[in-house]
């Protein structure tokens, strides 16, 4: 989703920063991938604050309505922060709140952090693997009497998991709401397709977007 040249800009950043990388990589469902994409690597200001960037463009360009942003504890704490900060140097300043794994026993307690959660909230976070993540997210959201509104994500890997659907079209049907991805598996291909010193790299993607890819 999103316009191809910031998802292709988005990889081309990603592959720059080694947070993509290609050769052979043992996924969580035991299938050998040639890519593998860490979220966490982007671990400095500077990539911080472009990767969060894109997170803003990706929001903006989706259209999608929202009045707040949630952060699943732990890695889209320093994600929905970012976002926040890009989207209001973008003219759209959102409240964004977080959670904290374990409940505070003193102090004001409770699991959330920053703004109360109401009305429509985009939740924001690095990839959706198993949903857990999501699941967990969109209860606390509807728990706070506030609507879940989406969930963006850095990249899609457009992968099937046990059954026919991806971890994103599971959480679609599930939740029935959007996923806005700011790259996917399809953008990848076309970014080394681009680049002939990458051939090889592009013929192993290729053949495992045949293997695991979804339907399209």
């Amino acid at each position: 989703m999103g316009n191809m040249d910031c998802s292709g800009e988005f990889i081309a950043f990603a592959v720059e920063t080694g947070v993509l990388r290609f050769g052979e990589f043992k996924t969580k469902a035991g299938r050998l991938s040639p890519y593998f994409f860490n979220a966490g690597l982007f671990n400095d200001g500077a990539s911080l604050n472009r990767l969060t960037d894109f997170y803003a463009k990706a929001i903006l360009a989706s259209n999608l309505p929202c009045d707040m942003l949630f952060g699943p504890a732990y890695k889209g704490i320093p994600l929905v922060a970012g976002t926040a900060i890009a989207l209001a140097q973008k003219g759209r300043n959102l409240p964004y709140c977080f959670n904290r794994k374990e409940a505070k026993d003193h102090g004001e307690g409770g699991t959330l952090i920053g703004a109360p959660l109401a009305g429509r909230v985009l939740i924001v976070d690095d990839v959706i693997s198993a949903g857990t993540s999501v699941r967990e997210s969109v209860e606390l959201i509807r728990a706070a009497g506030a609507v879940p509104g989406g969930v963006v994500i850095a990249l899609d890997r457009m992968e099937r998991g046990q059954g026919e659907l991806s971890a994103v079209q599971e959480v679609q049907q599930a939740y029935g709401i959007p996923v806005v991805a700011v790259a996917s598996l399809d953008d990848l291909l076309a970014y080394l397709g681009g680049r002939p010193e990458l051939a090889q790299n592009l013929r192993a993607v290729f053949e495992y977007r045949r293997q695991y890819g979804i339907k399209t």
